[in-house]
């Protein structure tokens, strides 16, 4: 594009129709995109397009939106399984919630049948992987957790922790709990001081209770002592805690291997799902501002009842316009503030927006046609919005 086209684009306030278009969005990528949208100057592109967003608009009217809100990158996340090495947990719960995001789109699509549209390629070539979503789903509880269900050994693992952490807690109670240890102790409580279990002992009975002592208080009143009784239950619970962080890393190993041996079809959805963002923020607009999809013409302009989209539409006047049917040059008379402007801006912006597949805020049946470039030269930069 040329830069004049480019500076009637801004002129024509575009930007301005862009941002709400962005914000129809949900994906952060589909939200950027939806900014950079520029006019297509082929006839065969801007019909596609046009067709798209009015499948859209027909698709939300009958079931609504789908969602996009697990839509979030994953490319370098999959270039580094590929490489060998391992996610966290978090990475991959991205993948899983993306995988979910594409299997509700495949749902979604096929939860009714319907007339063809524009978007049936776009939703049939939608891959999905039930398979390792369910993996992930399975194995990861939340951002911080890898589950016990993820493997047997982890599940015994942890089942071996809690009985050596319930032994280390009972012994500690009874010793809390005893009358012959209430002069001993600083406070009847367990603490823990380098992942062991300790109890808070009078700086002066340091002899009365054997253990390991652990801490000392900012006063040195008080030592942190891990009795002898409690050091082998401690001990067991360290050496599971050891075992249980290298089962983990297996686990998020296998599950990043496999992430990586369907990168591209996982890659392929996600561009996918951002594409149809794009197009359902589209049908999402046309609705807002109550648009129509425009016929194309190879040569003439018609609009029935155009508001400019960037005004209030209770109080836009509509305007009624046709041009190179019947003549090429059209001379719009008036006051100042008569709207002469607005009636000039509607139709660049008008025709930029069906050319970014945009539905217009005009009456069906109105007509837009096609161009390589548009010019607009407004005088003192006159804005919609300061006026």
């Amino acid at each position: 594009m040329s830069e004049l086209f480019d500076k009637s684009i801004r002129t024509l306030e575009l930007p301005r129709v862009l941002q709400l278009l962005s914000e129809q969005a949900v994906s952060p990528e589909a939200k950027e995109l939806a900014l950079a949208v520029r006019p297509e100057t082929d006839y065969e592109d801007v019909l596609r397009l046009l067709d798209q967003t009015d499948g859209a608009r027909a698709m939300i009217v009958l079931r609504g939106a789908p969602g996009f809100s697990g839509v979030k990158p994953v490319k370098d996340l999959l270039d580094r399984a590929d490489r060998g090495g391992s996610l966290n947990i978090p990475e991959l719960i991205r993948i899983g919630d993306l995988l979910y995001a594409a299997r509700r789109a495949k749902e979604y699509f096929n939860a009714d049948a319907a007339e063809p549209t524009a978007l049936d390629q776009i939703f049939l070539s939608i891959h999905g992987n039930r398979f390792l979503e369910d993996k992930i789903r399975r194995c990861i509880s939340d951002e911080n957790t890898v589950a016990d269900a993820a493997s047997p050994e982890l599940a015994d693992i942890r089942r071996h922790m809690r009985a050596a952490l319930a032994k280390s807690r009972q012994i500690l109670q009874k010793i809390i709990s005893s009358p012959s240890y209430s002069k001993v102790l600083q406070d009847n409580i367990i603490t823990q001081r380098d992942g062991r279990f300790v109890v808070p002992v009078k700086a002066e009975h340091k002899g009365d209770l054997p253990g390991l002592v652990h801490d000392i208080s900012s006063t040195g009143a008080t030592l942190f002592v891990e009795p002898m009784g409690v050091v082998q239950a401690n001990n067991e619970y360290i050496e599971l805690e050891a075992k249980e962080q290298k089962e983990i890393e297996r686990i998020l190993a296998e599950l990043s291997t496999e992430a990586a041996a369907h990168r591209e079809d996982i890659q392929w959805d996600y561009d996918t799902l951002v594409h149809l963002d794009v197009i359902f923020a589209r049908g999402q607009l046309s609705l807002k501002m109550e648009a129509s999809q425009p016929g194309l013409s190879e040569r003439y302009l018609r609009l029935r009842g155009a508001r400019h989209p960037l005004l209030d539409k209770k109080k836009a006047v509509a305007n009624d316009l046709e041009l190179g049917d019947r003549f090429d040059t059209l001379v719009i008379t008036g006051p100042n503030t008569g709207g002469k402007t607005v009636c000039l801006k509607t139709v660049g912006l008008f025709t930029l927006m069906g050319q970014a597949g945009l539905h217009i805020p005009a009456l069906d049946r109105s007509q837009l046609s096609v161009f390589t470039e548009v010019f607009a030269d407004i005088g003192d930069e006159q804005s919609i919005e300061q006026s």
